[in-house]
């Protein structure tokens, strides 16, 4: 797997944790009983940010890990998937 390749790989298991992470223990204004003015009930009351994008960062590196594993060890070889087209090695 090339950097590039590992780069944009992390990247999208980092989107894909943080949309996972996000929800965690989200209480509304409303649960909480304190609505600020201006906002809607169903907004967070304390969204804990900062918490959630460190649990992203490890969640999105044992995903990464996991990608990479499965890539590097060839435990899913794409030409064995039978409704996708044949890549030849020597077409490069």
């Amino acid at each position: 797997m090339s950097t590039s390749l590992a780069l944009a790989t992390y990247f999208i298991c980092w989107w894909l944790a943080l949309f996972m992470v996000l929800p965690w223990g989200v209480r509304t204004q409303e649960e909480e009983g304190d609505i600020v003015p201006g906002s809607p009930e169903s907004a967070p009351h304390n969204p804990h940010i900062f918490k959630k994008l460190i649990a992203t960062t490890i969640l999105g590196g044992v995903l990464f890990g996991l990608v990479y594993l499965v890539v590097a060890t060839d435990l899913i070889d794409i030409d064995k998937i039978p409704f996708l087209p044949r890549f030849d090695d020597a077409a490069g």
